[in-house]
């Protein structure tokens, strides 16, 4: 399973995504953000056909991860948002395969994690 993680600020559209989605260059079965912005991200993924798998704000601060932003460790306690809610949805083998890249809005990031 190969799953899209996003982190993204507020006022995120469908474009912020798609930019983000497209700048990793790979395919997702899923995606995933923090349980806070699923409302955030059901445009983009019906549009997409998706599921959205949200993930509890803490379950994110105990997951270790490839990169490190200030912003996100200010706002969630954690390296990457979009890298911890990838491998939160994508299983307990996950592993990330794209790190985190940002939408050309700057408003949404995006991880790419494959599990089992």
């Amino acid at each position: 399973m190969v799953i899209a993680g996003f982190g993204c600020r507020a006022g995120a559209t469908v474009e912020s995504f798609r930019s983000a989605l497209a700048r990793t260059g790979a395919r997702a079965d899923g995606l995933a953000v923090p349980a806070d912005r699923a409302d955030a991200i059901a445009p983009f993924a019906e549009a997409e056909g998706l599921v959205v798998h949200a993930i509890a704000a803490d379950a994110l601060a105990s997951i270790d991860t490839p990169t490190h932003s200030t912003v996100s460790m200010d706002a969630r306690g954690v390296g990457s948002v979009a890298e911890a809610v990838a491998l939160a949805a994508a299983g307990k083998a996950a592993r990330i395969i794209v790190a985190r890249v940002i939408s050309s809005d700057r408003m949404a990031t995006c991880a790419i994690a494959q599990g089992q």
